[in-house]
């Protein structure tokens, strides 16, 4: 036994099973969360049953969420009456939908007092632009308040006109939220370019009566463009808001619902296995490419990939260099020393700074003081309204490179630490200077480090979300920072972000229920993105290896 223990047998196994206790753990996390995530695309079966508790009897239609097993006693102190010899009770929680109509969106029932089970074809379910989803039974289709066709839910003719009025609809939606959100956005920011031109010459004392004139007239082409724009927006909201359907919901009460207000509609109960595979891949499309409702809990999380991906490009484009050049300077150009070790230890120690210490200097010094200055020397006519002065993606950008400096920099000086100095002396010895053999030889031995560092910088700076808070990521971005207005980019913009989005749904959604699922979709989402990054990075790193190992062959 003595000898075994001294071979290091036990050490290997436990770090066998330590590894692999990890393993277990990552993958069953991934497992819960596509899961849980992918879940909420699927078109799940409504259920009809009634329902008679209290001496009150009710007829419920929902969506079954979970269920979950009590004891008796738990409920009985709740007031509930149950048999005295009935230990367990088992209760079921169903999404109600429809809450602007009963005030409640999720509610649990309890087993013993519902009646039997019924799955309706006709059930329709209605997913909303505001009021979340609806649940009822089409009754008619009505036309400016007068009645086109009436039936039920199952009635082909019916359907297929809903259907078709639903989408045209959708469509003048569309066209409405792009005018408004491009077209008339485009004139709103040419027109505060006006204002700020304006304030500029008179800054520069020369608002003369020629550059008056010419701004004047520059307004007045775009307000004669803005004017025809919103008379074609009021023709399409007369368009828009004909057509409207009467639904019955659970109780018998009659709601008449506008096409406008509904965004998609379809019959779980009646759709066959390919139908429902084909709804899910549309609404998880819709999820990916969709922008965010109802204070985040509805819609998709386009702004949020987008705002993320971003950040992270701007973020390796700022820290890549600098990480780098400060590993080339101490390893190969500063002299080894108490200095040195100093500077070392202090870089080591960078790296475990909280990261929400990170936020506040960024926000007082890269926002407040840089942003503030920048302001005062190059936007001074858009003042007191800050440009840089404000929370944005370039200084969220900047934070998270000041986070993952550290990082960066160590994995670059172990590159060029396990580099040989025979292949430094062979350069020289050939007559390259010091110099030529550091960017020649040197560096681009060194390349795959510094890319694992940039991988391990992508990895932390993708998930941070407490510094982001305070230096530029907000629960709701009005506009991408990537636009068709000059200068296109617009690094002052404050952005969306996946981590930020998953901390609001989470924790600040007044329908927790309702987010559960949003928020395990939206990880996983995150979770594709961060392995998506790291393995670009891994195949440019081994594609450098590769490169560089068959050139020294």
């Amino acid at each position: 036994m003595n000898n075994w223990w001294k071979s290091g047998g036990p050490y290997i196994w436990l770090n066998a099973g330590a590894v692999s206790v990890s393993m277990v753990m990552v993958f069953g996390l991934i497992v819960l969360i596509v899961i849980r995530g992918m879940g909420n695309f699927w078109p799940h079966a409504i259920v009809q049953f009634d329902y008679q508790a209290n001496g009150q009897s009710e007829t419920v239609i929902g969506a079954l969420r979970k269920t979950e097993t009590l004891t008796a006693q738990a409920l009985r102190d709740a007031g509930v009456v149950l048999p005295e010899d009935q230990a367990l009770v088992t209760r079921h929680l169903f999404k109600l939908a429809n809450r602007d109509v009963t005030g409640r969106d999720f509610a649990y029932f309890i087993e013993n007092f519902m009646g039997e089970w019924s799955y309706p074809k006709a059930l329709t379910v209605f997913e909303r632009r505001q009021w979340g989803d609806f649940y009822g039974f089409p009754k008619a289709l009505l036309e400016r308040g007068e009645v086109i066709i009436e039936g039920d839910g199952l009635d082909d003719a019916l359907w297929a006109e809903f259907n078709a009025r639903l989408e045209r609809a959708n469509n003048l939606a569309e066209e409405i939220r792009h005018i408004e959100r491009h077209e008339i956005g485009a004139i709103n920011y040419q027109i505060e370019q006006i204002r700020l031109d304006k304030r500029r010459a008179e800054l520069k004392n020369e608002l003369t009566d020629a550059v008056l004139a010419e701004l004047d007239q520059r307004r007045e082409a775009l307000n004669a463009e803005y004017a025809q724009l919103q008379e074609r927006l009021n023709a399409l909201a007369s368009q828009v808001s004909r057509d409207a359907i009467v639904m019955e919901v659970a109780g018998g009460e009659e709601v008449t619902i506008a096409l406008q207000d509904i965004v998609k509609a379809w019959q779980p109960n009646n759709m066959s296995v390919m139908s429902k595979v084909g709804f899910y891949l549309s609404d998880f499309k819709d999820f990916i490419f969709g922008y965010p409702r109802e204070a985040n809990t509805e819609g998709g999380i386009f702004p949020a990939i987008f705002g993320t991906v971003t950040m992270v490009f701007v973020m390796s484009i700022i820290v890549t260099p600098f990480g780098v050049l400060a590993a080339i300077y101490l390893r190969e150009y500063a002299r080894q020393g108490p200095l040195l070790k100093v500077i070392r230890i202090s870089v080591y120690n960078l790296a475990g700074v909280p990261s929400i210490v990170f936020g506040v200097f960024g926000l007082g010094f890269f926002v407040y003081i840089v942003g503030g200055t920048i302001d005062q020397v190059f936007y001074p006519e858009a003042l007191p309204s800050p440009t840089f002065g404000s929370p944005g993606l370039f200084w969220a950008s900047l934070t998270l490179a000041l986070l993952t400096l550290p990082v960066v920099i160590v994995a670059t000086e172990e590159g060029l630490a396990r580099i040989p100095s025979t292949v430094r002396q062979g350069s020289l010895a050939l007559g390259a200077t010091k110099s030529e053999t550091l960017w020649k030889v040197v560096v681009p031995l060194a390349t795959p480090a510094m890319m694992t560092g940039l991988i391990l910088a992508i990895a932390r700076a993708a998930g941070e979300v407490a510094p982001l808070m305070l230096v530029g990521v907000v629960k709701l971005a009005p506009s991408l920072p990537i636009d068709g207005n000059f200068p296109y980019i617009h690094l002052d913009r404050q952005i969306m972000h996946l981590g930020f989005h998953i901390y609001d749904v989470g924790f600040q959604s007044p329908h927790a229920e309702a987010a559960e699922q949003l928020v395990y979709a939206t990880s996983l989402v995150l979770v594709v993105l961060i392995v998506g990054l790291n393995l670009t990075a891994i195949y440019i790193r081994n594609h450098l290896r590769e490169k560089y190992r068959a050139e020294g062959d």
